[in-house]
């Protein structure tokens, strides 16, 4: 996914808020550690195994970028079962669009990242998915989400349905035990994945 580093319109000026020293941080962290290929399919397959997913007719999700979880298995997986796969394409005003995945891949126009090749669907497609795949710098045991900064996702996850589930998907060690910092903007997940370990937020 890209990594946009735009602030937020709804954050204070000079990015001063409380989660900017954590995205820092974070972002340094997986810098140093760089890709983790000894993660291998474990992600995907505890996202695979939720009941929600084997229910669900459409999902959306993502295409991850170096740094970030793997989903090139996760998404494969899904085709291949016949779901309807959404994946997002960023808008210049860090929006996001939404494909229809049909395995083709293509150069963002934008962030530099690969975009899918399917067919253009418009921001409302998400609503139609039953579940939500999003990525995350971290998220804390209440499902508290620290995001990119772009606020890409917090509008996303203002069009998700009310019955759809929302999962994030981060490296162990970045499902925190102390709070994620939020602002009113903000959206929590329902589960939070790492390769070694599913938490389901009973209060999300």
């Amino acid at each position: 996914m890209p990594q946009p580093r735009d602030r937020h319109p709804g954050a204070p000026a000079g990015d001063a808020h409380p989660k900017a020293a954590l995205r820092a941080g974070l972002r340094a962290a997986r810098r140093a550690l760089g890709a983790r290929p000894d993660e291998g399919p474990a992600p995907a397959a505890r996202v695979l195994a939720l009941p929600e997913v084997s229910a669900a007719s459409t999902v959306a999700a993502y295409v991850a970028g170096p740094l970030e979880p793997a989903t090139a298995v996760l998404v494969e997986q899904l085709r291949a079962r016949g779901v309807r796969v959404l994946l997002p394409v960023v808008l210049p005003d860090l929006d996001l669009d939404w494909a229809l995945d049909d395995g083709a891949r293509r150069p963002g126009a934008g962030h530099g990242a690969l975009e899918p090749g399917g067919p253009r669907l418009g921001p409302a497609a998400v609503t139609g998915a039953q579940v939500v795949v999003v990525p995350a710098l971290a998220a804390d045991r209440c499902g508290r989400r620290l995001g990119q900064g772009g606020g890409s996702y917090d509008r996303a996850l203002a069009r998700v349905g009310a019955g759809a589930l929302v999962v994030a998907l981060v490296h162990d060690g970045e499902l925190l035990d102390e709070p994620v910092p939020v602002q009113a903007h903000d959206r929590v997940v329902h589960v939070v994945v790492t390769p070694t370990a599913t938490l389901r937020v009973s209060s999300a």
